[in-house]
């Protein structure tokens, strides 16, 4: 009886492991993946799978170039789609940055409509920062979290303390700088 007993035990820790990991994959993070500083949050996997909120280009002469993409999970989907402010809760949004870089293809088959026309695309991959919206755990700064990351790799501590008090200037809309381009 007790072979009986260590076996169903044996099995039932299994099959809570297996759980367990099961969990980590379909949340999009795993145990070894670390978290951004301060604010703890993971790189979400399926980001890329999310809605586009919208697009634009953010050009700093002789610093920044870049093209940048918005993206946002079902709840702040929803959020943007009502105008609602503040964010609920659970609403995550994501900014994908890339260099922009002039596209000479492009160009050259538009310049024969349009002469002098250029355009660019999206070049090599900058970061992707994170806003995630939880009011209790992150009463401290709106109730946002914020996450950097360079590949899947989190920005360091000091990076990440700029996050906040960047975003002060958006206040009156949740410090979130995004508006829904329909």
């Amino acid at each position: 009886m007790s072979r009986i007993a260590l076996l169903l035990f044996g099995g039932g820790v299994v099959a809570l492991a297996g759980a367990v990991t099961f969990m980590a994959a379909a949340s999009g993070q795993s145990e070894e993946q670390d978290s951004a500083p301060i604010y703890g949050i993971k790189f979400p996997a399926n980001f890329r799978e999310w809605q586009l909120i919208a697009v634009n280009n953010l050009l700093i002469a002789g610093k920044t170039d870049q093209l940048r993409a918005q993206l946002g999970n079902d709840i702040a989907i929803k959020a943007f789609k009502e105008g609602k402010v503040p964010f609920p809760d659970g609403a995550i949004i994501a900014a994908i940055h890339w260099t922009r870089v002039r596209s000479q293809d492009n160009s050259n088959v538009l310049t024969g409509p349009f002469p002098g026309a250029q355009s660019f695309v999206v070049g090599s991959s900058v970061n992707v920062q994170f806003m995630v919206k939880d009011s209790k755990k992150y009463a401290a700064t709106g109730g946002w979290g914020f996450a950097d990351f360079k590949g899947r790799e989190p920005g360091n501590e000091a990076l990440h303390e700029t996050c906040f008090p960047c975003h002060g200037p958006a206040k009156n809309h949740d410090y979130v700088f995004t508006h829904y381009a329909p």
